[in-house]
């Protein structure tokens, strides 16, 4: 197993990214940029975090573990978008943004 595969931050991005394949998979025709945008930034997080970690020095690791945490931030935001586009169920959104809500808050430490 390697070193980031441990850590819980990027089993939640892992478990976030899921989330997020399934909303960008169902989003109606003509949402193709918006469900783009989501599939990047939902990918973004574990490979900025699995980079970070492969980092040999502190201020290395911090500068991908606070890239991570502005993909993470940005999928929160277009969570935001789809819901207020009415794109997305209430409960497959809330479940969402509970994990992106919990993925910034643990990068958010890592980046200190």
């Amino acid at each position: 197993m390697l070193a980031h595969e441990r850590l819980d931050v990027y089993k939640c991005s892992i478990e976030l990214l899921a989330s997020l394949l399934r909303i960008a998979n169902s989003l109606p025709k003509g949402h193709a940029s918006l469900a783009d945008q989501m599939k990047r930034a939902g990918m973004s997080v574990p490979f900025n975090l699995a980079e970070g970690v492969g980092k040999a020095t502190a201020p290395d690791q911090k500068r991908y573990f606070l890239i991570a945490r502005g993909s993470a931030m940005e999928c929160g935001a277009i969570l935001d978008v789809c819901r207020v586009m009415n794109l997305v169920d209430v409960p497959e959104f809330d479940a969402a943004k509970a994990l992106v809500e919990r993925v910034v808050s643990m990068l958010t430490r890592m980046g200190r």
